[in-house]
């Protein structure tokens, strides 16, 4: 029973790493008053330019960086839209993922000819697991070896910086002058600019963050998590972000926690697969595979409570004239 705990603590945090990469990116774009359904579209964009990056050049940290400019590329999209032109964020969100969906699966066509999909990865092609030091030598040691060797050690680099980004975003929102400024233009953007500090400016810095963010967690998911891009592989985690983001009521560790547990539910979906029920039968397929979205939607309804987001989200801005 300690062992299976474990297993799915482990999966937990590999499941977990690119939603709390994204949500931690929604996070910056939102308190800035950007709202951001284009998640979704930023992870599967970074996913097919890091997996097609890698495949190309035989790096993973080439790919890295193809993801994250790709999905920088997207952000600013995103931006010009709802900053500069004042358009809706809901509107342009949906069209930037409506149309990454289309775009990898054609450009994946048209330079790999595998269905849509990019050449499989290997070796230094993919962000591998580390060992961290003693992790073989106490994986003897009741109860904490298993927690260092299996659930500590063993991961790729980029799900240490997921978690690590916690911590640093907390810092940068609450402890820095950007951050403070950061807040204030999601809540009261005129006395922002009325205290000199460009709007426009702040709040494209704020979607730049959040296109690095979410092209680090659509780069580990096609060549970290997966050897390689698949068709819609972020298969909806854009939105779970998202969810996570507002059931962490737009604050760094409770936004961990809210995908921790989302991504806990995904683990527990994959060990009920082939488990047979007494008078049910085997669970069917379909009902695990919607099972994490499911009781995502009945954690939301029943469990979050009031959740207030920044008062200017959403809000065009129009410079008040003298």
């Amino acid at each position: 029973m300690y062992d299976t705990l474990i297993q799915m603590l482990d999966a937990t945090v590999r499941v977990s790493a690119p939603l709390i990469l994204a949500a931690l990116a929604g996070l910056f774009s939102e308190r800035a008053g950007i709202v951001d359904i284009s998640l979704e579209g930023k992870i599967l964009g970074s996913a097919f330019a890091a997996a097609a990056a890698s495949a190309v050049f035989g790096s993973a940290w080439i790919g890295l960086v193809f993801g994250i400019i790709a999905s920088v590329a997207l952000a600013l999209i995103h931006g010009f839209a709802c900053i500069t032109h004042r358009g809706d964020h809901i509107v342009s969100g949906v069209a930037i993922n409506t149309i990454v969906a289309g775009m990898t699966v054609t450009l994946g066509l048209h330079w790999f000819h595998l269905g849509g999909q990019t050449p499989a990865l290997s070796g230094d092609q993919r962000f591998l697991a580390i060992t961290l030091p003693f992790a073989h030598a106490m994986q003897d040691v009741p109860v904490i070896g298993q927690i260092y060797s299996n659930l500590i050690s063993g991961h790729n680099i980029l799900v240490y910086l997921a978690f690590i980004m916690v911590p640093v975003t907390y810092w940068i929102v609450y402890k820095t002058r950007f951050g403070l400024r950061l807040r204030a233009v999601g809540e009261n953007p005129h006395a922002v600019d009325t205290a000199g500090i460009s709007v426009t400016w702040l709040r494209y810095r704020a979607v730049m963050v959040c296109g690095v963010l979410c092209g680090v967690a659509g780069a580990y998911l096609s060549t970290a998590h997966n050897a390689g891009f698949l068709k819609n592989m972020s298969a909806g985690q854009g939105y779970m972000a998202l969810a996570a983001l507002i059931f962490g009521k737009w604050r760094p560790v409770p936004v961990m926690f809210a995908c921790l547990l989302f991504g806990f539910l995904n683990a527990v979906a994959v060990r009920l697969q082939g488990v047979i029920i007494p008078g049910l039968g085997e669970v069917p397929v379909q009902a695990i595979e919607s099972l994490p979205y499911v009781l995502t939607i009945l954690l939301l309804a029943g469990f979050i409570g009031k959740a207030v987001g920044p008062k200017a989200v959403g809000r065009p801005y129009v410079k008040e004239r003298a």
